[in-house]
């Protein structure tokens, strides 16, 4: 066998470990949040359900839980999407590897994509508890303000067309490119590379996210409409002109439930 054939067999050998391990891990996020909503979404009597719509302060033990609930959902909805970046990414490690050139395991890329939507979830970790403190959102994790709803509507809406949007979103839909313009050697580059995808993949979906808030933080087939959405987003040759197409219905949306007030 020559050398380029047993290159191109350990490429498509990393390939298949790097997409199951990542088949993996998302599966494994999405059972966590199925079990977690199913035990929320349990029935309830009159009593119990009138108790837990009561505002109490949260402990420490609650918002380590709801930050976990938050970091994991991200893993859920965001590494699919993040998949042809760190195929990528694995690709040209074994390149490296052939090389005999110094690499940094796929692992610590990912570790550092994650790092940031962890700093993330930390974050809507805090909104959701200053929400619910200000009676905008409900134990349920259900919006309850027309105005808070219709007004995250419009800003998703509008931020689907800004430049900002649009930079980051070109990042996130060519692997090429940021591999070009941010590549660094050795396990802390490969870390800051994580980093820095991760940081653009937070500046392309922060607001969608922020839409969890809308139609509920645990209704799963919101979630998953939502996680779709930025898939297609990043991988469809029009996922650009999809997402401002969707951002002009997310603003007509919300600007008509915001008139219905």
């Amino acid at each position: 066998m020559s050398e380029s054939s047993t290159l191109e067999t350990l490429v498509k050998r990393d390939r298949a470990v790097v997409l199951a391990g990542l088949a993996g891990v998302t599966g494994l996020a999405w059972a966590y949040l199925f079990i977690t909503a199913a035990e929320m979404g349990g029935p309830m009597d009159a009593g119990a359900l009138a108790a837990a719509m009561q505002i109490k302060p949260w402990t420490g033990l609650d918002f380590l839980l709801m930050f976990l609930m938050w970091a994991v959902m991200m893993v859920a909805m965001m590494l699919p999407s993040a998949a042809p970046m760190i195929l990528l990414f694995a690709a040209v490690c074994r390149k490296q590897a052939a090389q005999g050139r110094t690499f940094a395991p796929v692992g610590v890329f990912v570790a550092g994509y994650l790092a940031v939507w962890s700093v993330f979830s930390l974050g809507a970790t805090v909104l959701q508890w200053g929400l619910e403190q200000a009676a905008l959102l409900s134990p349920m994790m259900v919006g309850t303000s027309p105005l808070l709803g219709g007004g995250l509507l419009v800003v998703a809406g509008l931020y689907q067309w800004s430049p900002l949007k649009q930079a980051c979103l070109r990042h996130c839909r060519s692997p090429i490119h940021f591999i070009v313009h941010h590549r660094r050697e050795g396990p802390g580059g490969a870390f800051v590379m994580g980093l820095e995808h991760g940081a653009f993949c937070v500046g392309c979906c922060w607001l969608l996210m922020g839409l969890l808030l809308v139609g509920g933080v645990m209704n799963l087939l919101w979630v998953a409409a939502i996680a779709v959405f930025v898939l297609l987003e990043k991988v469809l040759p029009f996922g650009a002109r999809g997402g401002r197409v969707t951002g002009a219905l997310l603003v007509l949306a919300g600007s008509f439930a915001l008139f219905q007030m």
